[in-house]
C-alpha cells in the first residue's frame, strides 16, 4: 500500500497542482497510514479539458467497444479481489470478511452489469401513418461528475462511473477523502488495461473544495452524488440554476415493521443484519424497529441476545463481524446521539458506549446499541445517526405502525415482515419510501430503480434509470 496516492487525469498520475496533501486514517487503528491530494479547482479544470478532448472518440467508438473496456476492468478487479478487500477494510474500518463478500464482488458486478446492459439499449419509433415517422435517439450527456461516499467506497464508486462510461460519457469522479484507496487502485488498473486517456479522471480531496469545484464547473453537465442530505441540498442550490442534470441519493431513517405473523427466526436473523451490517453505516440499514405488541417482549429479549453475540474487533481478524466506524468525529457524533436518547427518556438495553478491541485499542469503535422507550417523534427517532444504533418500539395497529414509519422527513427504504398478502399490498403502497423489502433486506437486482423520496433524494439510479440519466433524449420527426 502506497504512502501517498495521486490524482488520475488524462490517463496519467499527478500530484495536486497546489502540492497540498491530506492525511488518510485507518479507522481501526486511529492512525494516519497515507497521504492524499488536497485537490482544488485547478485540478478540476485540467481534468475537464482532458475529458472534453477524449469525449468525441469515446462517444463514437460504439457500445461494444466501450463494453469491452469495462469488462476488462471488471476482470482486472476480480483477479485482485483479495488485495482490494484488504485495502477496503483498512481504509474504511469494515470487516475484511464483509469487503471480501460484499463490497468488491458488487463492484465487479456493477462494471459487468452496465458493460452488458449497454449492448441491449434501443431507440424508440412512433409511426403515425400517413403523415410522419418519429423516432427517439439517446446520446451521452458529455462530461459528467460522479461523487461517491465513504461507507461503501468501491461498491458505490463503480455504481456511478460504470453507467456513465458505458453510455459514452467522460467522467470526473471524486471518491470520499475518508476512503480513497480502492478508487486509486482502480485507476491503476485503468492505466494497466489501456482505458483511453481522459475517459475517466479521478480527483481526491475534500467536498468543500474539489467536490464543490466539480459541481460548479460550467462544462460538467450532470452530477451524480451519494451522501448526506445537507450536502445534497448545497449541490442542488449550485447545480439547479446551471440547469445540470442531478441525481442525489441522500440520507435515510429507515423503518422495519414487524408483524406477529412473520416467519420469526428468519425475521430475527435478518433484522440483526439490517441493523448492524457495516457498523450500521449503510443508508439502507433499518434504524427504527417497530414491533407488533403481542410479540414485542419476545423480540426484545431475542434481539438483545443476538446483538450481544456480534463480535466487534480488528477488521482484519477473520472472526470479526463488526469493525470500526469511519472517524473519531463520527464516533463522537454517534455517542452524542446515545446521550441524547437517554435525555429524551430512552433506555439503553445494550451497547451505548465506545469499545477498545484487542489489537485495535486506538481505533474508533462503538458497541452495537439498542434503545427503547422513546417517542416516535423525538430527535433520536427522527434524525439520521448512521451508526450501530437502533431503537425498538411496540405498536398496536397497522395504522399506528404506518404513522410511525412515515413520520420522518426521509423516505429511502423500509422493511415489512408479514405473511398477510392483503396487508402487504396495503402497506407497500402506503409506505413513503423508494424501496420496500418484504420479508427480506438488501436483496438487490441491478435492473431495478434505486433511490428515495422526500429528503432522501432526487432521481433514481440502477438499470435503465441510470442509462436514462446519463443520456439525453432527442426526438427526430420525418414527414413522410
Amino acid at each position: 500500500m502506497k504512502n501517498a496516492i495521486q490524482n488520475y487525469i488524462g490517463g496519467s498520475f499527478y500530484n495536486p497542482a497546489n502540492e497540498l496533501w491530506l492525511p488518510n486514517y485507518a479507522p481501526a487503528q486511529g492512525e494516519v497510514y497515507c497521504q492524499i491530494p488536497d485537490s482544488d479547482a485547478e485540478d478540476v479544470a485540467k481534468a475537464v479539458v482532458m475529458a472534453q478532448n477524449a469525449f468525441p472518440a469515446w462517444r463514437d467508438m460504439g457500445a461494444e467497444a466501450r463494453s469491452g473496456y469495462l469488462l476488462k476492468l471488471a476482470d482486472a478487479v476480480e483477479k485482485k479481489l483479495e488485495e482490494f478487500a484488504v485495502a477496503e477494510s483498512i481504509d474504511s474500518g469494515k470487516p475484511l470478511s464483509l469487503a471480501r463478500r460484499m463490497d468488491i464482488p458488487r463492484a465487479v458486478h456493477n462494471l459487468r452489469f452496465f458493460a452488458t446492459a449497454i449492448l441491449h439499449t434501443h431507440t424508440e419509433a412512433h409511426e403515425a401513418l400517413p403523415a410522419m415517422l418519429n423516432y427517439t435517439l439517446r446520446a451521452p450527456v458529455g462530461v459528467v461528475g460522479c461523487i461517491s461516499p465513504w461507507n461503501l467506497p468501491l461498491y458505490l464508486f463503480t455504481w456511478k462511473i460504470a453507467p456513465a462510461l458505458a453510455t459514452g460519457n467522460c467522467v470526473i469522479a471524486k471518491p470520499s477523502e475518508l476512503t480513497p484507496m480502492t478508487a486509486y487502485m482502480l485507476t491503476e488498473l485503468c492505466a494497466e488495461i489501456g482505458l483511453p486517456a481522459g475517459v475517466l479522471n479521478v480527483l481526491h480531496g475534500v467536498g468543500g473544495k474539489v467536490g464543490a469545484s466539480i459541481v460548479e464547473h460550467p462544462d460538467i453537465k450532470a452530477i451524480s452524488f451519494t451522501g448526506g442530505t445537507a450536502t445534497g441540498a448545497t449541490i442542488a442550490r449550485t447545480a439547479a440554476p446551471m440547469f445540470k442534470k442531478l441525481s442525489l441519493e441522500l440520507g435515510g431513517k429507515n423503518p422495519v415493521l414487524i408483524f406477529a405473523d412473520c416467519v420469526y427466526e428468519e425475521m430475527l436473523a435478518t433484522t440483526v443484519r439490517s441493523s448492524f451490517t457495516n457498523q450500521g453505516q449503510i443508508c439502507l440499514c433499518g434504524s427504527r424497529i417497530l414491533v407488533e405488541r403481542s410479540i414485542y417482549e419476545r423480540f426484545k429479549v431475542d434481539f438483545i441476545r443476538e446483538t450481544e453475540k456480534i463480535v466487534v474487533g480488528n477488521p482484519l481478524d477473520e472472526n470479526t463481524q463488526m469493525g470500526a466506524v469511519i472517524s473519531e468525529a463520527h464516533q463522537q457524533k454517534i455517542l452524542n446521539y446515545v446521550k441524547l436518547a437517554t435525555e429524551e427518556g430512552g433506555t439503553i438495553l445494550t451497547g451505548g458506549k465506545a469499545m477498545y478491541p484487542k489489537d485495535a485499542e486506538k481505533g474508533w469503535f462503538v458497541a452495537p446499541t439498542v434503545i427503547e422507550g422513546l417517542a416516535y417523534d423525538c430527535r433520536t427517532n427522527q434524525e439520521e445517526i448512521f451508526g450501530p444504533v437502533v431503537t425498538i418500539q411496540p405498536f398496536d395497529t397497522e395504522e399506528e405502525a404506518l404513522l410511525y414509519a412515515n413520520s420522518v422527513r426521509y423516505g429511502l427504504a423500509s422493511v415489512l415482515w408479514t405473511q398477510n398478502l392483503a396487508r402487504t399490498q396495503r402497506l407497500t403502497q402506503a409506505l413513503e419510501s423508494g424501496i420496500v423489502w418484504v420479508n427480506c433486506w438488501l436483496m438487490r437486482d441491478l435492473r431495478t430503480p434505486f433511490g428515495g423520496v422526500k429528503d432522501s433524494g432526487v432521481g433514481r439510479e440502477g438499470g435503465w434509470e441510470a442509462i436514462r440519466f446519463f443520456t439525453e433524449a432527442k426526438n427526430v420527426c420525418i414527414k413522410l
